[in-house]
């Protein structure tokens, strides 16, 4: 197979950071074409990785480019409108996270993504985590035992200055879009997607005016499974905090250091495997083994591992954490 030709709309932070330096080292791949509203941007951007069509207007690229896949890094109002194009086009997407400011606007999605039969993929790096899938493996093997509990969260600075992710009509929400959604995604992958019962959310303004800038929040499961995530930009914290503690019937799982206890004879074991990445690769290596994993998935027709399906009842619950943030009260499920 010839190389799988790639279009990227949107060069801000994650695009410059991850998509870019990776994609330009992969051997199968070739940018065929960049696009960016900042004409200056997509010029220096398509000169740099040696991109020969460079374009301001999406419509331009996606009409006049022959590619297999479109990758939208662009602001979150944006996903639907250009992952449906690129879907009817006939190409394969990967839409970085979240999906979309709604379900409905990813229902929209979905439904011609269905009818396309392309490949749609939700950019969820973090479930490629070396540690995060390290955690996973002990989980599907049962060495945990049962999970009932996870107690998850992500205490950041606000890492991006694009005044877009603090515009609601841009970003659909604050931290909880931006960082809650990624916790989410880890919390029910890792349990297996079980049927939310019901969930309780709490939204701070502290920062910000119509977005929040806290989120706490806790699920319920129809197993009596039950998740938390506490998200901020602004708590008042020395450093930023990245964690995932996994409980199950028969033993633990933590990350940031990754440390995995089983209950065994009446002991406590540590288990943790000792070769694992230096944390100072992990991030990188997060977006290295996605788009690896997307590529290949393209290539040789197999699914991919957080598929549009997924994302849509992932949207479900953020517009119910919204609700009951609003109105305070607990949003049960059908």
């Amino acid at each position: 197979m010839d190389k799988t030709r790639v279009l990227i709309s949107g060069l801000g932070g994650i695009a410059q950071i991850a998509h870019l330096p990776i994609i330009s080292k992969m051997d199968n791949v070739e940018i065929i074409g960049v696009c960016d509203v900042d004409k200056s941007k997509a010029k220096t951007i398509a000169q740099k990785y040696n991109v020969k069509n460079y374009y301001f207007k999406f419509d331009e690229m996606i009409d006049s480019a022959e590619a297999d896949c479109l990758m939208v890094a662009t602001p979150t109002n944006l996903h639907k409108e250009q992952s449906i194009k690129g879907l009817e086009m006939g190409l394969n997407v990967l839409v970085e996270k979240p999906l979309a400011r709604t379900f409905i606007e990813a229902s929209a999605i979905i439904d011609v993504q269905k009818k396309s039969k392309k490949k749609l993929m939700v950019g969820m790096n973090n479930r490629f985590r070396p540690d995060i899938m390290m955690q996973e493996s002990f989980i599907s093997a049962k060495e945990l035992g049962d999970i009932f509990y996870i107690k998850t969260g992500f205490l950041k600075k606000r890492s991006t200055v694009e005044n877009w992710s603090v515009r609601k009509e841009e970003s659909g929400g604050g931290v909880f879009m931006d960082l809650g959604v990624v916790m989410l995604d880890i919390a029910l992958w890792l349990m297996k997607f079980p049927k939310v019962k019901s969930l309780t959310a709490v939204n701070y303004y502290h920062t910000f005016n119509n977005v929040e800038d806290s989120s706490f929040v806790l699920i319920r499961f129809a197993n009596d499974s039950t998740v938390t995530i506490e998200t901020s930009w602004s708590l008042h914290r020395e450093d930023d905090l990245f964690y995932c503690n996994v409980y199950g019937k028969e033993g633990s799982a933590a990350i940031n250091p990754l440390k995995i206890y089983k209950h065994m004879h009446n002991t406590l074991v540590n288990v943790t495997p000792l070769k694992m990445e230096k944390p100072a690769n992990i991030f990188k290596r997060s977006y290295e083994y996605e788009m690896s994993h997307f590529i290949n998935c393209v290539r040789s027709d197999l699914p991919n591992l957080c598929d549009g399906v997924e994302a849509l009842e992932r949207m479900k619950i953020v517009d119910a954490v919204y609700k009951s943030a609003k109105t305070g009260k607990e949003i049960s499920f059908k």
